[in-house]
This record gives structure tokens, sequence and C-alpha cells, in this order.
């Protein structure tokens, strides 16, 4: 390990990965020669054995650390995460029509997660990285791996709508946030519809593999089953990228027609080019739109962590990591990993996704560590969408993937299953697989 002066050295002559802001637990610090940047070790307990840091606490990060000491005891699991508290993007929709309480999405402690599952917890804010040294710098000193899991998820691309000044994008992100990013967003997004006094209610839906592809239609119906229960003479205009619903669009259709017939508008093929915050107005490439609320999704790319660590995939359009698609660790670097919706591959970027492939990526990472290699294994896509709230029905589909060789990409595999037809069933199964999920997160 290099002594402190060897550190500082370092550090001067740039030779560590620095960073300026981020999202999902991994924010960054300035540039070389910031002053009164630590370079003192985080007070960790003293490794016990090869040591792997995480960071990212969300779905794929949380069920890395376990399964990690699930496969082999002997790895010493340090998550890092910058939230203090934790909330679930997914079934956070449910949330607007109270068919849900906060709790059900935020009732969920790291440090009991962490006490369960035999890691550490270390709420920090990761803040730079040096592969040569393997050392991940945060905000409370440096910290030594033998391994890297990077799992940031997701940041906002505003250049996706045409939004490429600070200022309109700053205002977007307050006044019409996304709702797919920070848990804060949900409060603010669930506030519009609860103070919603009539007009129109923008719901768009971006282009390229967004943070689960259903659910902004799922959440527009949320809100047009809260605008019909309570009288409220609103519509959900929902703007589509794409010329057809994304997936289960059969199911959709049917929501939009027999249940919300006079609150729900689907427009497909729209190209927002700019919006004006101020007049409330959504430019596209042939209309300009007025509103009088919105929830403007503009289009994922992968954490910018990735962008300031320097493991882009220059292939990639949403500036995903460049890893082996197979190993899941960086090209050229079988120390560090990436997994979860940071990842490259055409996978759904959804709770079971990151849940079944945090699983493999365990396996991966016990196998690497006794010099072993074992085969790739799909991810699994288990995705309910609840389309009414009174009774509570929902739609889903059950997918895994294959790579096809021809088109060296990932897609569907044959078996995968579309439930169309909403019924209570999987009402109640969108429930319990939610809290299945939850279970496998934080407790034992």
């Amino acid at each position: 390990m290099a002594d402190q002066g060897n550190r500082r050295k370092f550090l001067k002559m740039g030779g560590i990965a620095m960073m300026a802001g981020a999202t999902s637990g991994v924010p960054l610090i300035g540039h070389a020669g910031v002053k009164n940047l630590r370079t003192d070790a985080a007070a960790l307990p003293r490794a016990k054995g090869p040591r792997v840091v995480v960071v990212g606490a969300g779905t794929a990060g949380l069920t890395i650390a376990k399964y990690l000491k699930l496969e082999n005891s002997k790895f010493d699991v340090v998550v890092v995460e910058k939230r203090d508290m934790y909330s679930s993007c997914f079934s956070s929709n449910l949330w607007y029509d109270d068919l849900i309480n906060l709790e059900f999405l935020a009732g969920h402690s790291f440090l009991d997660a962490a006490k369960n599952n035999n890691y550490i917890f270390f709420n920090a804010t990761c803040i730079g990285l040096d592969r040569s040294v393997r050392q991940v710098y945060t905000n409370q000193g440096y910290i030594d791996y033998e391994f890297l899991v990077l799992t940031p998820g997701i940041d906002y691309d505003y250049g996706r709508i045409g939004i490429t000044d600070v200022d309109t994008e700053f205002a977007l992100r307050t006044t019409c946030p996304g709702g797919f990013a920070m848990p804060t967003e949900h409060v603010t997004i669930r506030d519009k519809v609860r103070n919603f006094k009539g007009g129109i209610f923008i719901q768009t839906v971006p282009s390229g593999n967004y943070r689960c592809l259903p659910a902004p239609y799922e959440r527009a119906c949320m809100i047009a089953a809260y605008f019909k229960k309570h009288k409220i003479k609103g519509k959900v205009l929902i703007l589509d990228f794409s010329p057809e619903i994304t997936i289960k669009a059969q199911g959709f259709h049917a929501a939009f027609e027999e249940l919300y017939k006079d609150y729900i508008e689907w427009q497909p093929s729209v190209n927002i080019t700019g919006v004006d915050v101020d007049r409330k107005i959504i430019k596209t490439e042939f209309d300009s739109i007025p509103f009088d609320e919105a929830s403007i999704y503009p289009g994922v790319r992968a954490s910018k962590i990735i962008e300031w660590f320097d493991l882009v995939d220059p292939k990639s359009p949403q500036k995903e990591a460049n890893i082996d698609p197979f190993r899941y660790h960086v090209i050229g670097d079988p120390h560090v990993y990436v997994a979860g919706d940071s990842r490259p591959m055409g996978f759904s970027k959804s709770a079971t996704t990151s849940n079944t492939e945090g699983k493999h990526v365990a396996k991966v990472l016990a196998a690497t560590e006794k010099g072993r290699q074992i085969d790739w294994a799909s991810p699994q896509t288990v995705c309910y969408s609840m389309v009414n709230g009174d009774p509570m029905e929902a739609i889903a589909v059950y997918a895994n993937y294959i790579y096809d060789e021809r088109k060296q990409a990932f897609a569907f595999s044959p078996d995968t299953k579309l439930f169309q037809k909403r019924d209570k069933e999987k009402g109640m199964a969108a429930l319990s697989w939610a809290e299945g999920i939850y279970q496998d997160l934080f407790r034992n």
C-alpha cells in the first residue's frame, strides 16, 4: 500500500479519477490539486478477508452485497452510499393513488440490511478512484479494495429533449421532475397530483432504454385513477417518443380505453425539442403543447460517475460502462465491475432484473476470487404494472434474455410471457412481488 506522502504526490500528478457532482451515492471531487482533500484511510474496521467495495445501495448494490457474503463468507463487503435513508423507485407509482403508504416505500433500514446480512454499511459519498493502487476515495477517506463494484444507477439526460442550458434544466428538475431518480421527486409529483385543480397533466415517455419501460404508462393510470376517484376535471396527456407503447401495449391500451377514456390521452411519436418552463409549454417538431402540470421524464444515461471515472463504453449512446457483457468487469480491469442500470446490455432497467443480475454478479466475483470462471446466466425480468386502483388490477410480463450472435446484442428470449388481461390476482401479486424484493434486500 502506498504511504500517505506517496498518495499526496500521486494526487498532484493527476493520476486519480476526479469528479464534480453525482447521484445514487457517488458524486465526485473537482480536480487534482483541490484543497483539503482527505487522503487518510476511512474509519472502517480492518478487512478480515478480500475486501469488496460496492458503491451505490439500490436494488443491484444491496443484492450483490448480500449474496457476496452468501457465496463466500470470507469476503469483507463494504457498501458505500451517500443517502442515509432508503426509498424504492419500484412501486412508487402506487403511492399516487394511495394504494400503498410511504412506509411501504421507505420503511427499510440500510443498517438493518447490513447487520442482517453481515456486511458493512458506510454512509459516505464516493469522490474519486485510483485503479492503479485499488483505492476508492470518499468524503470520509479512502478505502482499499480487492474488488470494486459500481452500481450507481442512472442520471437524466436533458439534452435528449433539447435542453442544453443549465437554467432550464435546473427549472425542470425542480418544477417538473421526472420521478425516476431521487426519492424526493415522488413527493413533489404526488403533491402536484393532490393539488391539481384541473386541466392537462403531462407525463412524457423518453426514448432509449430508460428505467422501467412500463412505468410511465403505469403512472399515467395511477394519476388518472386519482382524478377519476376525486372527480377532478383533468386529463393525463402521455407524450410518447415511441410509435407504440414500449411493452404490455395491449393491456395499457385496454386500460386507457375502458377505464380512463375521459382521463388519459396517449400521443405517439412525439419528439420533444424544448420546454418553456415559465409559460408551461412543451415544444415538439410540429407543435407547442400547453400544460398545467407535468412530470417530464427526459431520457436516461448511466450515472455520471461512469463517465467521470473514464469507464464509458464508446459505443453506448447512453454513456453506459465499458464492461465484458458476460463477466461484468471493466475491460482490461478484472478488479472493477459495473452492474445494475449503468451496464450497457439492453436488459430492462428494473428491480427484478437488477436483483437477479446481482445474484449472478456475486457468483462471478466469488468464482473470480478463486481463479475460476462461470458461465453467463440471464437475469430475469418480472414486472407488474398496476392499471386500476379500485379494485387493484395489474398486468405483467415475465422475461429472460438471450444473446443474438448475428446481431451481437441481447434480446428477450422466446419464452417471454405477457399477461395483458388485468385482474385482481395480479394486483395483489404486484404488492407481494415488492414485499419479496424488500425481504431479499433487507432481511436474512
